[in-house]
């Protein structure tokens, strides 16, 4: 027998060869080492959750430390990454997150809620809003208005402080541990924030768990009750938050009392987070 011949059983299917060099051409072709590069970092970061130094990352990726030193800065500065405040530690931050549920989960979430929004607005004669965690604050994702000549709204777009506001202090409330750290580093107090002493807003935090809800007088207007409910997700998380900035009308003995709105914001929360798939918890405080 020759040897220098192959038993047919043991070729390899030239078509499948010829597959697989075409698919490691193509691979070569479109390669960028530096995107692979960024997204490695990423993708190591989103397995540990207390973050790792720059010299773990250096040995776990087996690259050259000049390099990954420049991308890591580059990840730093466009938010993808946080640095410990020490400076020793790098972890992702929470702007992945906040991409992934902007759009479309966002438009959707949106488009479920403002049904709900206007049947409360009807019922409780209040304007509402909607927010969601954006970057360090509350971004406004959806406003209706109250149905009478008086109401407290606000612009759709705009963001309002996460640590001062009924809104912000919510999302906290019904985040996990983690998020809610991550969130607290990447806040930026906007022009006008109220000053919050972290033992009080500790305090606060439990208050709000417990309740299912945050009912307070309003520390940026006058002759305004804040009344913030959240909005769950399949996580028991808080995707969002529904607040009605209650106006209380000294001509007014009519209507709704802040009772019955607290209520009904309640409840159109409960229906919203049914749509999302979360759940929608009794208040032990209603």
């Amino acid at each position: 027998m020759n040897q220098n011949s192959s038993s047919p059983t043991a070729d390899p299917n030239p078509d499948d060869a010829d597959a697989t060099a075409s698919a490691s051409l193509a691979d070569d072709r479109y390669r960028a080492p530096a995107l692979d590069k960024g997204l490695d970092i990423l993708e190591l970061l989103a397995r540990q959750p207390q973050g790792l130094t720059r010299a773990e990352i250096v040995k776990k990726m087996d690259r050259n430390a000049s390099e990954i030193y420049r991308m890591l800065e580059r990840l730093v500065a466009r938010q993808y990454v946080m640095r410990s405040l020490p400076g020793d530690r790098y972890s992702l931050s929470l702007k992945l997150f906040t991409l992934a549920h902007m759009h479309p989960p966002l438009n959707r979430l949106v488009t479920q809620a403002i049904p709900i929004m206007e049947a409360f607005a009807q019922k409780a004669e209040q304007a509402c809003h909607m927010g969601v965690y954006d970057q360090g604050n509350v971004l406004i994702a959806a406003q209706v208005n109250g149905p009478g000549t008086w109401s407290m709204t606000l612009r759709v777009g705009g963001h309002v402080g996460l640590v001062d506001t009924a809104s912000g202090q919510v999302l906290l409330a019904f985040a996990d541990a983690s998020q809610a750290r991550q969130m607290l580093a990447q806040h930026t107090a906007p022009e006008g924030e109220a000053p919050v002493d972290s033992d009080e807003l500790a305090a606060t935090l439990g208050l709000i768990r417990k309740q299912g809800y945050f009912e307070r007088d309003s520390l940026q207007s006058f002759g305004v009750a804040d009344i913030s409910c959240p909005i769950f997700g399949p996580d028991h998380s808080a995707l969002a938050v529904l607040t009605c900035p209650c106006v209380r009308r000294m001509d007014r003995q009519v209507g709704p009392d802040q009772k019955t709105v607290r209520l009904l914001l309640l409840q159109a929360a409960q229906a919203l987070s049914l749509t999302q798939g979360g759940f929608a918890p009794a208040s032990r405080d209603a």
